[in-house]
């Protein structure tokens, strides 16, 4: 006979963004016969939390307002004590300190810390508290090897580290014909599509790209480039791109919540971050056949051999992004090879159903214990 254990995640949102989408992912999928899944947005719930509820997980938000918030703390820690969970699984440094805390407060053993992204604004002092929950922590999950490593540097146990990648859907075919899209956009049928999706904030370095576009498009007079996604520098980089010449060519699409849609027939993709995790707007655009041209840096290596399934330049390294794209754009031959090869990377190494599998089998090892 089978015994259902309860396992909380906790999170600081439940927004449409990386973490968050592999959360939901998890979430649906694992079975529900061995696991009793909940889970509880520190701050904020979102759009995701429809598609929790959706799939009969319960959901929590705490409402947490400050950075230092001693009352959603003792929320949380009451909320665990009621839920009595067997695990509790936290997700990125806020969730990570107030979960493990409160978690380890009130005699949760089993704690499994979620490190998603090369971090680079964290402070000291940040690390600091990471290093001394990290103790109490019984696992580490990262989801590349990239991560792992930058966090291990700053003095996370390796031993307590385990690699899970996170895992994506291949996205369905557009049911809009590219025609019919185009119109949408009032864009001219024989234009090239050049496509940002991510949210406008200064480690996606969205000016760089804009900077490049404004040399792509004297190569190539009909590319578009299309900014999907909204944030706190959008305004700003607005004006920015107004004072480009390729400025009538640049639209801002804001946040869209049929963004594969509009990525199924885009021409290429562009990531231009300075740090990321694994990023899934890369993993989604591999599997609908767009060819990437990303930065070279950790979460994105793990994801594109530059020349195979994509390309990787420098950060900030407009000239070298110009070139790459301007390849993809003259040889089809070149961007239908690189596209199938990423296409079977992401297909053999970075599924659902293998992210899935991989969680619960580390839930179960602990469980176990």
């Amino acid at each position: 006979m089978t015994v259902t254990r309860r396992i909380l995640h906790v999170i600081p949102s439940l927004d449409r963004a990386g973490a968050e989408k592999q959360l939901v992912l998890l979430c649906r999928d694992l079975a529900r016969d061995q696991f009793d899944l909940h889970v509880c947005a520190l701050t904020r719930g979102g759009p995701l939390e429809a598609e929790l509820r959706t799939a009969g997980v319960p959901v929590t938000v705490i409402g947490k307002r400050s950075k230092i918030a001693p009352v959603a703390y003792w929320r949380l820690r009451r909320h665990i004590a009621r839920l009595r969970p067997d695990l509790v699984h936290t997700w990125m440094l806020a969730a990570n300190v107030y979960g493990l805390a409160a978690a380890r407060a009130v005699g949760v053993r089993r704690l499994v810390a979620g490190q998603r992204c090369v971090d680079r604004w964290k402070s000291s002092y940040q690390w600091m508290v990471e290093r001394h929950l990290a103790r109490h922590a019984t696992r580490i999950v990262a989801n590349s090897p990239g991560v792992r490593d930058y966090c291990v540097a700053h003095g996370l146990p390796a031993e307590k580290c385990v690699v899970i990648p996170g895992g994506v859907e291949p996205l369905s075919e557009s049911e809009t014909p590219r025609g019919t899209l185009l119109d949408e956009l009032d864009i001219p049928h024989d234009a090239r599509l050049i496509g940002i999706v991510g949210r406008l904030w200064p480690q996606k370095r969205v000016k760089d790209l804009i900077w490049a576009f404004e040399l792509i498009h004297m190569l190539h007079p009909r590319a578009h480039l299309l900014i999907v996604g909204d944030g706190p520098q959008r305004s700003k980089l607005e004006r920015y791109a107004s004072l480009m010449q390729g400025w009538p060519l640049i639209r801002f699409l804001g946040h869209r919540n049929d963004a594969p849609r509009i990525m199924n027939h885009l021409d290429v993709l562009w990531l231009g971050s300075d740090y990321e995790g694994l990023p899934n707007v890369v993993m989604e655009a591999m599997t609908v056949g767009v060819p990437v041209v990303a930065t070279d840096i950790p979460g994105n290596r793990d994801l594109i051999t530059s020349g195979e399934t994509g390309y990787l330049v420098p950060v900030g390294g407009r000239k070298e992004r110009v070139k790459a794209t301007h390849r993809l754009l003259e040889d089809a031959e070149l961007a239908d090879r690189l596209t199938r090869a990423a296409r079977q990377r992401v297909v053999e190494h970075f599924s659902v159903s293998r992210m899935v599998e991989r969680h619960a089998d580390l839930y179960r090892e602990l469980l176990a214990e």
